[in-house]
């Protein structure tokens, strides 16, 4: 294996790519990968995968779909966050009497 023309190879391929970051779809591989998995890397490292033959780059529609299926977990996740620090006070019906009368107590 020429290993300068493999990098010649990974370098021609990065340049292709517009983006900072590019979503790939994985292949299944020997050592246990599994097929159909979008993930969004450098595109640095698409190159080497899309070389290494270990995934390619996937089209405009998958590209969306994936980063829309990403932006509504992150909702999601957010939602969760701010619920957890939700804060509740538990009052006396004294207390809450007390607020309610106007009176400090």
């Amino acid at each position: 294996m020429d290993v300068m023309a493999f990098y010649q190879k990974v370098r021609e391929v990065a340049e292709t790519i517009a983006e900072a970051y590019a979503v790939v779809i994985s292949f299944p591989t020997p050592d246990g990968g599994r097929e159909g998995l979008a993930s969004e890397v450098a595109k640095t490292l698409a190159a080497l995968l899309v070389v290494e033959g270990k995934a390619r780059l996937a089209t405009a529609e998958e590209t969306a779909e994936f980063r829309g299926r990403a932006a509504e977990a992150k909702a999601a996740a957010d939602q969760l966050a701010a619920a957890s620090k939700m804060q509740i006070t538990v009052l006396s019906d004294a207390d809450f009497r007390a607020l309610k009368s106007g009176k400090k107590g």
